[in-house]
């Protein structure tokens, strides 16, 4: 049996190595360990730990290494990485247990006998410091770059949007631990039989400071196991996410196409606003994605869900001007999820930036399944303007049958027809909608 810190060093080794995504891989480590439910939280922490604060860790070990750290091998600087935030942000462990732990696994992992000596040798030297030095550069996006361990060209765009204060409270918000947000199945419970019920199983429930029938969970475990889950009280999904859905206004009876619908929550929350009447068309291009779709639909009891296979680039001609609301909530770079998904952060400027052909390809061929007074909503994740407000300036120069429509919002008010949320600010996802109305028709 392995240990919670030998879990985080193998995730993150694959994390460098192969360009693993942090939780898939953390899973599989986990697995074939068979660690205890604290060993897999702690080894759980540890990894979205080190990927929060990559650059600032390797910042610091570089002033105590007389080797540059890409010369190290990959597992042994994945090692000193976990040992160095043990020290430097996790008080309940003793520094002995993080040094000592460190030397082994060098040991273990490494066959260049002369690696655990260096581990040690750089370790016992940060201890040997009272306070380390916290990166204070002239250039201020560099500072905010180690600091916060956003690669600079990140930095240098929510600078950019923001101002440095602004886009120092982002990159401050984006390290921080998100609350798991529910949300309540009205058409099953209410929230504060669901709230009662939650708290007796142990679950911390708390109220969404702005949005209804929403609550903040805390001490879940493992949420399946939950009798509320199972008899589909509730479901996941973040507060900027429910009032895409929202901003629709989707009465009962409405035909909704959901396009790019995987894991489903938006198509969840519609039907719950329909009250299970009317038609849900939810799309996704992987077949797991429709059986898990199918999952949620069943545990729920929404009925009106009709997941499908679909290719949200191609055309359907039988869906032509059929739907009265299509929501196209697109692929894209995920900025805004970075406090859930730490290693997002770290994606490659150039691949980001050929997003938004792909945006802007999906809203062109969904926007022909609304029908002539209808609603098309475009959404995203991210943060990025040329993925956002970019993709929907150009949809509306070459699609004037369309117009930007105002939608209100009852928890934050009336806004016009675009509206940003920022972690910072409105303490959700960093998340885009726009509401567009097609011309011509009965509204």
């Amino acid at each position: 049996m392995g240990s919670a810190r030998e879990a985080a060093m193998l995730t993150l080794t694959a994390c460098e190595r192969q360009g693993a995504w942090s939780d898939g891989y953390l899973k599989k480590v986990l697995r074939e360990q068979k660690l205890d439910r604290r060993e897999a939280a702690l080894a759980a922490h540890l990894s979205y730990g080190v990927l929060q604060n990559k650059l600032l860790l390797d910042w610091h070990l570089e002033a105590f290494s007389k080797s540059p750290l890409d010369k190290l091998d990959v597992r042994v600087l994945c090692n000193l990485r976990v040992a160095l935030y043990q020290l430097l942000f996790l008080d309940k462990i003793p520094c002995s247990a993080a040094v000592n732990e460190a030397v082994e696994l060098t040991k273990k992992h490494c066959r260049n006998p002369r690696a655990a000596g260096m581990v040690n040798g750089i370790l016992r030297s940060v201890l040997r410091q009272e306070k380390l030095s916290a990166p204070d550069f002239p250039d201020k996006e560099k500072s905010l770059s180690i600091k916060y361990s956003h690669p600079a060209w990140l930095v240098g765009r929510f600078v950019a949007e923001l101002g440095p204060d602004g886009a120092e409270a982002l990159l401050a918000a984006n390290n921080e631990q998100p609350p798991t947000t529910a949300q309540v199945n009205t058409l099953h419970t209410n929230f504060v039989e669901l709230r009662v019920e939650l708290q007796q199983a142990g679950v911390t429930a708390r109220p969404h400071p702005w949005l209804t029938d929403c609550l903040l969970l805390s001490g879940t475990g493992n949420l399946e196991r939950l009798p509320a889950f199972q008899q589909g009280k509730f479901y996941i999904q973040d507060a900027a996410a429910r009032l895409a859905v929202r901003a629709a206004n989707i009465a009962p009876g409405s035909r909704v196409l959901d396009c790019c619908a995987a894991p489903g929550g938006k198509s969840f929350a519609a039907a719950i606003d329909m009250k299970n009447q009317g038609q849900i068309i939810s799309c996704d291009i992987h077949p797991h994605k429709i059986r898990l779709m199918e999952a949620g639909r069943n545990r729920l009891g929404l009925s009106i869900i009709e997941p499908q296979l679909q290719d949200a680039t191609e055309c359907q001609t039988e869906w032509l001007e059929r739907f009265d609301v299509v929501l196209v909530d697109v692929p894209c770079s995920g900025l805004g999820i970075i406090r859930k998904k730490p290693d997002i952060r770290y994606k490659h400027e150039a691949a980001i930036d050929g997003l938004p052909r792909i945006q802007q390809t999906i809203l062109d061929n969904c926007s022909q399944y609304v029908r002539r007074g209808g609603v098309l909503v475009y959404s995203t994740c991210t943060l990025l303007r040329q993925e956002n407000e970019g993709v929907v300036e150009a949809f509306l120069k070459t699609h004037p049958q369309f117009c930007i429509e105002s939608f209100d919002l009852p928890e934050i008010g009336l806004q016009p027809g675009r509206m940003t949320f920022w972690p910072h600010v409105h303490g959700t996802d960093g998340f885009f909608i726009a509401k567009l109305r097609r011309e011509g028709g009965a509204v």
